[in-house]
């Protein structure tokens, strides 16, 4: 038998499903990117599907919208695309399925926003990255960061085939190795250079503030950018508070 049969005999390898949690901007055009890319993708917003139905049938062709709880448990992989503060209130409700999400990869792309926050000194801990925090509320799943840094235009317009000179990157943080290689097999899926930069600590140079935040850069200036964060303004004001909260503890 020759190659070419051996490997028409071969069972095709099924994509993971992947759940959003969102259905803003962020979230729709991760879900186009990666229905183009073959994923079958689920959404859900902030109330019941039949309130996204229509506006994912015209930004998002081939999704299927459901509740938070039941794109959670059909979701092989699931991405957190909706506003921090909501995600973790300070009621203490529990706004993610946590029960469904657990054992699965997460990939947090939230960011802290005072102005749709509300002022949360909790969401900007100069000790505690974000994604920690999320990871902490799901300490039964893998959370990885990724897809926050770029904004929403760049996300839609820069992807580009893998081997594109200059194709933009993405930077990746997270503790597990395989969630981080599942993380970046989706990057890669929706058009860009999966860059890992870290551990979700790490996470504070993709958050708001940081250089890297905003920024569309090829996955070489990614991972430059990253290697100077210490040094950057951002993290040397970062640095500033940690010194400063100790002195007052020791006080």
């Amino acid at each position: 038998m020759s190659d070419a049969q051996s490997a028409a005999n071969l069972p095709a390898v099924s994509l993971p499903t992947i759940g959003i949690l969102g259905a803003g901007k962020v979230g729709t055009v991760l879900a186009r990117l990666l229905i183009g890319s073959g994923y079958r993708v689920l959404i859900a917003g902030s109330g019941a599907p039949s309130k996204i139905d229509l506006i994912i049938d015209v930004l998002v062709p081939g999704a299927t919208t459901g509740t938070s709880a039941e794109v959670a448990a059909q979701a092989d992989v699931v991405i957190l695309a909706l506003p921090l503060g909501k995600a973790l209130p300070l009621d203490g409700r529990e706004a993610i399925p946590r029960d469904e999400l657990r054992g699965k990869l997460v990939i947090d792309a939230m960011n802290y926003w005072w102005e749709i926050d509300g002022v949360r000194d909790d969401l900007n801990d100069p000790f505690t990255a974000s994604s920690e925090l999320v990871q902490e509320a799901l300490a039964e799943s893998r959370v990885v960061k990724a897809f926050n840094h770029m904004g929403y235009h760049d996300l839609d317009e820069g992807p580009v085939p893998a081997g594109t000179a200059g194709r933009r990157g993405i930077g990746i943080t997270g503790d597990d190795e395989a969630a981080l290689a599942g993380a970046a097999k989706l990057v890669d899926a929706a058009g860009f250079d999966p860059v890992f930069v870290g551990t979700l600590h790490d996470s504070f140079l993709l958050q708001p503030g940081s250089e890297l935040f905003g920024a569309n850069f090829s996955a070489d200036d990614v991972r430059a950018t990253a290697e100077r964060f210490p040094a950057s303004e951002r993290g040397l004001e970062l640095e500033a508070q940690r010194a400063s909260a100790l002195d007052d503890a020791r006080a």
